[in-house]
């Protein structure tokens, strides 16, 4: 059981979406809440999980005691640790086989004698089903928007892309605009634009 004043901090439970560009920023993110006094229950896919022990070793997860690292399944089939997972495929993927294994962690937490109450979820603005968990456990969330901000102009313009045609990008103007990088210049250079959508 932790002390009266360890079960008083306010309880943020991050979650990123399981990329690097993303999960990087909200370990930032989540370390600064740390520091701000805020008891962290980071989650991870069970993929990341285990790369982040292979990368930093055993005890890469122990942390401090108000700092603590939990992981949900992402549906995908088992890869080699060494690759990337394909990003459609975890975002078909995550809603399916994440929300119901994300809910009983948090069903876990708030049940939890050894940490304070819960008080948030953080969650990266590309995991929608999250919301729907903090919903449902009357939890406040905080979407935290973990790409660059010519990151989130493409995300915002994506609808009129596709609608006037100019993504995903095909042949001959895929080489014009990455040779002369004129097109679109409202958004940024293309070389900024999320990567997806060539």
């Amino acid at each position: 059981m932790g002390s009266i004043v360890e079960m008083e901090k306010p309880h943020a439970i991050c979650i990123p979406f399981p990329a690097q560009g993303h999960v990087n920023p909200m370990m930032k993110f989540a370390k600064l809440l740390h520091l701000k006094g805020f008891h962290i229950s980071f989650v991870n896919t069970h993929f990341n999980n285990k790369r982040l022990l292979r990368s930093q070793g055993p005890s890469a997860l122990d942390g401090l005691p108000d700092f603590r690292f939990y992981s949900i399944p992402d549906g995908l089939p088992p890869s080699d640790a060494d690759s990337t997972q394909s990003i459609p495929d975890l975002c078909e993927s995550l809603p399916k086989h994440s929300l119901e294994p994300f809910c009983e962690l948090i069903t876990r937490l708030k049940g939890a004698s050894d940490v304070p109450p819960v008080s948030c979820i953080v969650l990266d603005g590309v995991i929608s089903f999250t919301l729907k968990a903090a919903e449902t456990f009357g939890l406040p969330s905080v979407v935290f928007w973990t790409t660059s901000a010519c990151g989130l102009l493409t995300y915002s313009h994506y609808r009129d892309l596709v609608q006037k045609g100019y993504t995903p990008l095909k042949g001959e103007i895929l080489v014009f605009v990455l040779s002369i990088n004129l097109f679109c210049t409202w958004l940024g250079k293309t070389q900024d634009w999320t990567s997806f959508f060539f």
